[in-house]
């Protein structure tokens, strides 16, 4: 329900108020550089952030863009949701709309090059569309997510409350390529590979945090100009792929507009960002590999090239072979479950 407060009429000058973009609403989650009108002002997020009344207070993540009135951005001329097709390679400027090749409405949260808009969603977010105009709210993630809750609960029967499968497919629409690129075959493998990974980093979804607490003044590389912030132990491993180190903290932070360089933290106790931490790693880093495990997945080089981007220098080419077959196991008892067959080069 949409709690923003009624836009007042200003008593002068109204030709120079901005019009106000679309209410804030405390259910929906917004990103960096997403826009929300309250109190007769247009506010912009800084970061991720969700039921945070914008204000200059608080956890300092709105930016006041000051005072606004009446009704949302009009619609292109024309009406509707005529937007122009992406191009790879066009320059695109902040605010830029633009129809993907899924189909799907994004909106330029920064100025760029024509990056695809379904990889970081520092550059792109999703776009809503209603005819109306104005806000930049994240649709639904498109068709509902291929592994449904009663799949995730047998999936993952002994798991960690902190893992819920809300925070899940709340995550998903930083990546919307996700589970959603190729046959439904395709899909169900690509989430049973990523689902079978995290269930090994984190022994079934019981883990929230790396174990071994020796390990974490290990994680601060001083070498990063931006050193470690948050302190010198803060950078251990959290969330479903055990994202560590200073410099992973900042690179997907930076990508999904959440400061994590300073706040690591809320990966381990916001579950939305934990799992989004655990797709940017999924659908942006190569590790050891030569591919992300997304294109592992969608390209069909298989699952085996999806352990050797995640751990691969040390399980892949005999490396530890024990470990390979963990995953392994769990691909084949998910891609089960999901009712599809596992596929060829299921090792690394």
């Amino acid at each position: 329900m949409a709690l923003g407060l009624a836009a007042l009429v200003p008593l002068a000058s109204p030709a120079y108020a901005a019009s106000c973009v679309a209410p804030w609403s405390a259910s929906a989650v917004y990103t960096g550089g997403m826009t929300a009108s309250y109190g007769g002002h247009n506010w912009s997020a800084k970061w991720w952030t969700q039921g945070e009344t914008p204000s200059t207070g608080g956890s300092g993540v709105w930016a006041d863009q000051g005072s606004c009135g009446g009704g949302g951005t009009p619609p292109p001329s024309g009406g509707g949701c005529d937007y122009p097709a992406w191009q790879a390679g066009h320059t695109y400027a902040t605010g830029a709309i633009v129809r993907y090749t899924d189909g799907n409405l994004y909106i330029a949260e920064h100025d760029n090059p024509g990056y695809d808009p379904v990889i970081s969603t520092w550059y792109w977010d999703p776009y809503s569309c209603s005819g109306g105009g104005g806000g930049t709210t994240p649709p639904p993630n498109p068709g509902g997510f291929v592994v449904s809750e009663a799949q995730f609960n047998q999936m993952f029967p002994s798991r960690n409350s902190f893992y819920t499968y809300a925070g899940l497919t709340a995550a998903l629409s930083a990546y919307p390529g996700f589970a959603t690129t190729g046959s439904d075959t395709v899909k169900k493998q690509e989430a049973a590979a990523f689902l079978a990974n995290v269930s090994h980093e984190t022994g079934g979804l019981v883990y929230i945090v790396e174990q071994n607490t020796a390990n974490y003044p290990h994680y601060c590389d001083t070498s990063q100009p931006y050193g470690c912030p948050a302190g010198q132990s803060a950078y251990y491993g959290r969330g479903p792929i055990q994202l560590s180190w200073n410099f992973n903290y900042k690179a997907a932070g930076d990508s999904l507009g959440i400061d994590l360089l300073h706040n690591p933290n809320l990966v381990q106790t916001d579950a939305a960002v934990a799992w989004k931490t655990g797709l940017w790693y999924w659908n942006t880093q190569s590790g050891p590999g030569t591919m992300t495990p997304h294109n592992a997945m969608v390209n069909g080089a298989g699952f085996g090239e999806t352990i050797r981007s995640i751990n691969g220098s040390l399980e892949c080419n005999g490396g530890n072979p024990a470990q390979v077959q963990s995953r392994i196991n769990a691909y084949q008892s998910f891609t089960s479950i999901l009712g599809v067959p596992a596929g060829s080069n299921l090792s690394c």
